[in-house]
């Protein structure tokens, strides 16, 4: 997030079209992998800002392995994300639109382990079982995934 952090610095907590990755994981029960961020206390998919000169697929892959410890084997792009609905506001103020790239990762090795920095906790949901406190700009993608899902 160095990138990131560094154009803060010249331009503070204005609105940022950001690009990023994030990752649904799934396992071998279809359940899906949430963590619950340390920063807004809502659960999300592991995921985060492109870095320059990173290529969308590694930062997916690069995050995963950074918040969960899972390496993912293969990923899929299910879809690229933007538009209103994608503006954030971070509890600290800064304001973002996301453009964000999704994966889908069955193919994956490691154990579980989170980023003690940004995350509380990590689980596999059933996608008819979802925590209530979703993080806001990932919530469209969760439900468009499930739906297109089953």
């Amino acid at each position: 997030m160095g990138y990131v952090m560094e154009l803060r610095k010249l331009v503070g907590s204005r609105p940022l079209i950001l690009a990023g990755a994030n990752v649904i994981v799934l396992d071998k029960e279809n359940r899906l992998l949430m963590q619950l961020r340390q920063d807004n206390n809502c659960w999300g998919l592991a995921g985060g800002a492109l870095e320059p000169g990173e290529k969308l697929e590694e930062a997916a892959k690069r995050e995963l392995f950074e918040e969960t410890g899972l390496e993912a084997k293969e990923l899929t792009l299910f879809k690229v994300f933007s538009g209103e609905e994608f503006y954030y506001q971070y509890p600290h103020g800064d304001e973002v639109y996301n453009v964000i790239s999704t994966y889908i990762c069955t193919d994956f090795s490691g154990e579980l382990k989170m980023d003690q920095d940004e995350v509380q906790a990590l689980h596999f949901f059933d996608m008819q079982q979802l925590p209530p406190n979703i993080s806001p700009p990932e919530l469209p993608i969760i439900r468009e995934f499930i739906d297109s899902f089953n």
